[in-house]
C-alpha cells in the first residue's frame, strides 16, 4: 500500500473525539461550581452518539467544550487527534470552520439573509478560496437536500420553525464536516416536524460518514443513536453499548 493510501486509512480509523478525565468548573458568586467531573468519551467515525439527562446535568456544557466554544478546566479533549486545550482562539476558530458543524435548538439564522445566503455564508467561511457562483451552487444543492429548494430566497421570518431548522442543518453540513454537534435539534419543533428534521439529519450524516453527537430530552430521538450516554450531576455513563 502506498503512503497516501496508508494515511487515508489512518484518518478513517482515527477516533473523531476523545475526552480524557474532562472537568469543567465555573466561578459563580466568587465560588467554584463544578459542572463536569472526570468525563471520558470516545466517538468513532460515522458514529451517532446521543447524550441524555436532566436539565442542568451538564449536557450542553460538554457540547460547548467539544466545539471549542468553552475550555475544559482539567483533562483533555482531542478532536481528530488535535488537543483543543493547546489551541489559541484563532486556531480554534479555524478548527471549527474545517472540522465541525453545529445545529442549535434556536436555529440562530441571520435574519437579514435569505436561506441560500445563510447556508452559503457558512461555506464561504469554511472555504474562502471558492468563487461566489460555486458557493451559491453548493448552497442551492444543500437546500435541495433538505427539501427547501423552493424556499432559497426566503428570509427566516418567512419560514416556519421546521424550515428554519432545516436551513440550519443545511448550513451545518454544507462543508461536509467530519463531526456534527446538535443541541436539542427538535426542542422547538412539534413532533411531526421534529421527525422530518431528524430523518434528514441522520440521512445526511450517514451519507457523508459524519460522526454525530447530539444532546436531547427526546427518548425517540435518543433511541435512533448507535449509543446512548447519560449525564447525571456532571458524570457521564454509558447507557447502551454500541450495536
Amino acid at each position: 500500500m502506498n503512503e497516501m493510501g496508508s494515511n487515508a486509512l489512518a484518518r478513517q480509523d482515527q477516533n473523531v473525539i476523545e475526552g480524557h478525565d474532562v472537568g469543567y468548573t465555573l466561578n459563580v458568586a466568587s465560588r467554584p461550581l463544578s459542572i463536569l467531573h472526570d468525563v471520558n468519551l470516545v466517538v468513532r467515525p460515522a458514529e451517532v452518539v446521543a447524550i441524555v439527562g436532566a436539565s442542568g446535568s451538564g449536557k450542553t456544557s460538554l457540547l460547548m467544550l467539544l466545539a471549542g466554544l468553552d475550555r475544559a478546566t482539567s483533562g483533555k479533549i482531542l478532536v481528530r487527534g488535535t488537543d483543543l486545550g493547546t489551541m489559541g482562539e484563532d486556531e480554534l476558530a479555524r478548527f471549527r470552520r474545517g472540522s465541525l458543524g453545529i445545529v442549535f435548538q434556536s436555529f440562530h439564522l441571520i435574519p437579514s439573509l435569505t436561506a441560500i445566503e445563510n447556508v452559503g455564508l457558512a461555506l464561504e467561511i469554511a472555504a474562502p478560496e471558492l468563487a461566489l457562483p460555486e458557493v451559491r451552487r453548493r448552497a442551492a444543492e444543500a437546500l435541495e437536500a433538505v427539501g427547501l429548494g423552493g424556499r432559497a430566497d426566503h428570509r427566516p421570518s418567512a419560514l416556519s420553525g421546521g424550515e428554519q431548522q432545516r436551513v440550519g442543518l443545511a448550513r451545518a453540513m454544507i462543508a461536509n464536516p467530519p463531526l456534527l454537534l446538535a443541541d436539542e435539534p427538535t426542542g422547538n419543533l412539534d413532533e411531526k416536524t421534529g421527525e422530518v428534521v431528524i430523518e434528514l439529519m441522520f440521512g445526511l450524516a450517514r451519507k457523508n460518514q459524519t460522526a454525530v453527537v447530539l444532546v436531547t430530552h427526546d427518548p425517540k430521538l435518543a433511541a435512533r443513536a448507535d449509543r446512548v450516554l447519560t449525564m447525571s450531576q456532571g458524570h457521564l455513563t454509558e447507557t447502551t453499548a454500541a450495536r
